[in-house]
């Protein structure tokens, strides 16, 4: 089936659908994993995004069960140079297409993906239009043009979850430290991770006020990653700042992001973001480089940082403050992903200072 994309730019790309027919609008990004479609797609930060694959073939390990990052997926198109018809893992499920068509995904193939992903890195991340239903190009141009942009839109309301709940796969017998975790679109992986140092870990939805959370006596407050614009959280960036100081907390990704504008500090919006398996970020305490996941079109402003905040790490690729801490309280968190093994395990040691400090009863 013939298949249209088009950028608010006035770009379009003829190609071939695949997943579910239909239409689908928002913004259109890169991401430069060579594997990992499944978790991109199921990542509840991708929610309002169109996803370009750099690499060329993609699918051919088709989709299973157990690699899923949230309860469903959330990114709203997918598009690949080549999905593969050909299936070959022996823990593959069902298709990609499959899954796609099965939760209403959208896909176009047989673009030129090199050319759209320079396209994005010369002009920025922009709104776009995959459809099958609409193959006038200009028509789906003019309605690019006036898809949402993606600043000030809060995202995280579709996607966190309903109601409080506890996270038991991998869970000790006797779990100490205990943990809170606002959802703002957490994934999966970063549950697995406390849980497997010993955590008991209890997750809220993101509305949570702050006097409920500390009824529950946590030793430690976890904020977790998620999609949208953070400074059109106002309410999770006043709960957040009422934990400073009286608990050990951490943040990931929008989490970080939420906790440095809690504590003074801005927002900025990216030109294209970052969105990839491999992306280079120095420790500026030990002077590692570590090998990291990354998802995010905004990042904190370093020119607005409090004197409380000092800078941990950065992006080697453009400078982006990429973690922070405070300098007094038990307060720690980073832009990129330590739970995604990317590296694949440059990372892990990040959670230590947050498991120390509740431990410690900081």
């Amino acid at each position: 089936m013939r298949a249209l994309l088009a950028l608010a730019d006035g770009t379009v790309f003829e190609g071939k659908s695949f997943g579910a027919p239909g239409e689908v609008a928002g913004e259109v990004v890169f991401n430069t994993s060579m594997t990992g479609y499944q978790e991109i797609l199921t990542d509840p930060s991708y929610k309002g995004q169109i996803v370009t694959m750099t690499y060329p073939l993609i699918g051919n390990y088709g989709v299973n069960d157990e690699d899923f990052e949230s309860r469903r997926p959330w990114a709203e198109g997918l598009i690949v140079k080549e999905c593969s018809p050909v299936v070959s893992n022996w823990r593959a499920q069902q298709s990609l297409p499959e899954f796609m068509r099965e939760h209403g995904i959208v896909g176009i193939e047989g673009i030129d993906t090199r050319t759209l992903t320079r396209r994005l890195r010369d002009r920025g991340a922009q709104e776009g239009i995959i459809s099958t239903v609409e193959l006038d190009p200009d028509a789906l141009v003019a309605r690019a043009r006036g898809v949402p942009s993606m600043s000030g839109q809060d995202l995280v309301t579709d996607v966190t979850c309903e109601a409080p709940y506890h996270w038991t796969e991998d869970a000790p017998a006797s779990a100490t430290p205990f943990v809170v975790a606002y959802d703002y679109g957490i994934k999966h992986n970063i549950l697995r991770c406390l849980t497997r140092r010993g955590c008991r870990v209890h997750v809220v939805p993101a509305g949570t006020p702050a006097e409920a959370v500390l009824d529950l006596q946590p030793d430690g407050v976890f904020l977790s990653n998620g999609p949208g614009d953070p400074a059109a959280l106002p309410t999770a960036i006043e709960q957040v700042r009422r934990f400073i100081g009286v608990k050990p907390v951490m943040g990931i990704c929008l989490g970080h992001q939420i906790l440095a504008l809690a504590s003074g500090a801005e927002t900025v919006k990216l030109k294209f973001g970052h969105h990839g398996g491999n992306q280079p970020i120095r420790d500026l305490y030990t002077e590692r480089v570590l090998i990291t996941a990354e998802n995010h079109g905004f990042a904190v402003d370093p020119s607005t940082l409090p004197d409380a905040l000092e800078v941990t790490h950065v992006n080697l690729n453009d400078n982006v403050v990429e973690g922070v801490r405070h300098r007094e309280l038990p307060v720690f968190s980073v832009q990129f992903h330590p739970e995604a093994s990317p590296g694949p395990h440059d990372a892990f040691d990040l959670f230590a200072p947050f498991l120390t400090s509740m431990r410690q009863g900081s």
